[in-house]
């Protein structure tokens, strides 16, 4: 088993920045493909950016692509997401996710653990 444990998260002016961090405990995730998810209220879960188990590939959504960063350290057992230039619309909770599977990086279907999220909110 993985327990994912988000933090970083928190209030900031559009145009802002944060850092948000995904710390694994349980077992190393220096094999698994690792995720962040946010949800709005009243909106579906949306996929927001993937990595690979070594870092050296990744994959972002539109919406968050040249603004956000996804990294890991994978002796620390942790990633991370680095947001630049943050939208009111960036406001979600955000949430990791950890995983071996066929599934797409895109779906959370991809995705066997999960974190239990950080409210991060865009004011304008």
């Amino acid at each position: 088993q993985v327990q994912l444990v988000e933090s970083g998260g928190g209030l900031v002016q559009a145009g802002g920045s944060l850092r948000l961090s995904c710390a694994a405990s349980g077992r190393t995730i220096s094999t698994y493909t690792m995720g962040w998810f946010r949800q709005a209220p009243g909106k579906e879960r949306e996929f927001v950016a993937a990595i690979n188990w070594s870092g050296g590939w990744n994959n972002y959504a539109d919406s968050v692509k040249g603004r956000f960063t996804i990294s890991r350290d994978n002796v620390k057992n942790t990633m991370y997401l680095q947001m630049n230039s943050l939208k009111p619309e960036d406001t979600a909770v955000y949430c990791c996710a950890a995983g071996n599977t066929v599934w797409s990086v895109r779906s959370p279907r991809a995705y066997d653990y999960w974190g239990q999220g950080t409210q991060v909110t865009v004011s304008s």
